[in-house]
């Protein structure tokens, strides 16, 4: 098949200059090279294309109808090769990203925004979910994880820090004695993530002591949001993203506990499959996200 789709090219292009070797001279093929490819065609197909002469070259009536398609089909082809072409100026398919659904409370959106404002021919699938996805079982092109800080690797990259602070409803702290020092945690209601129930908390203040709190847990749910609102409505002390309660500490509704103390950050980092393209598509909106 390939052979037949070089020789009908060869074929169109010798019709275009009117001789052999004036095709000969564009593809950079010898003249005889030319005639014995529209030769094979011609015996492949059972019938005379050309006439031919010292002087110039005549199409039959097989050959003029066989052009006709000829140029339909290399017209076909040069309309996809420049679509291509532009697609490479203006990127365009599809992107599967999975991420935990706190992140959608995050800055992590307003990239995401903004990068769909620059690439309107990307379509993106967002999975926003607390169930930890598979990259690949679940066919995805990217995925957006929180944790510990992970090490750079060539599918693995940190895109930035999540700051934790252990909040509590204003109306929940005023009905109990003050917290003073870490020491006083464990006595206070807890809700805690159930995947880092087993974690203790680790604090350290501006004078670099550190202190590790056990709390006591009453309430466990695997959903970061569920355990900002649940602390919001005075069930106890919860340690979140601190984008979760800018806005009601702001508003006074919520109070950060113990301010002069801070607890290990959460990174945000992107795992992609080790064959995505370099250039494609996934690293693309990498970039954005970085």
């Amino acid at each position: 098949m390939i052979d037949r789709l070089r020789q009908l090219a060869i074929f169109a292009k010798t019709i275009d200059h009117g001789s052999f070797r004036g095709a000969a001279r564009e593809l950079r093929l010898s003249p005889s090279v030319v005639s014995h490819h529209i030769s094979q065609l011609e015996d492949h197909l059972g019938v005379a294309l050309l006439y031919r002469s010292t002087r110039k070259l005549a199409l039959t009536r097989e050959g003029e109808s066989l052009l006709a398609a000829t140029r339909k089909m290399l017209e076909a082809v040069e309309g996809e090769l420049q679509g291509l072409s532009a697609s490479a100026s203006a990127p365009s398919g599809e992107l599967r990203i999975t991420l935990p659904s706190v992140l959608s409370r995050s800055e992590l959106t307003q990239r995401i925004a903004t990068f769909t404002k620059a690439y309107p021919r990307i379509q993106l699938l967002l999975d926003f979910s607390d169930q930890r996805r598979e990259l690949i079982g679940d066919r995805f092109d990217l995925a957006i994880r929180m944790g510990p800080d992970a090490k750079t690797s060539a599918t693995l990259r940190k895109l930035f820090s999540v700051e934790r602070r252990i909040v509590a409803s204003a109306d929940y702290l005023a009905a109990h004695p003050p917290i003073l020092t870490p020491d006083d945690l464990p006595n206070f209601n807890w809700l805690t993530l159930a995947p880092v129930q087993s974690v203790p908390l680790a604090l350290r203040n501006g004078e670099g002591v550190k202190a590790v709190v056990n709390p006591q847990t009453r309430l466990f749910t695997n959903d970061a949001q569920s355990l900002y609102c649940l602390a919001r409505e005075g069930a106890g002390l919860a340690a979140v993203p601190d984008f979760l309660a800018t806005e009601d500490v702001a508003a006074g509704s919520m109070e950060v506990v113990l301010p002069d103390w801070q607890l290990p950050s959460i990174a945000v980092y992107a795992e992609w499959p080790s064959n995505a393209p370099k250039h494609g598509l996934t690293h693309l909106v990498l970039k954005a996200l970085s």
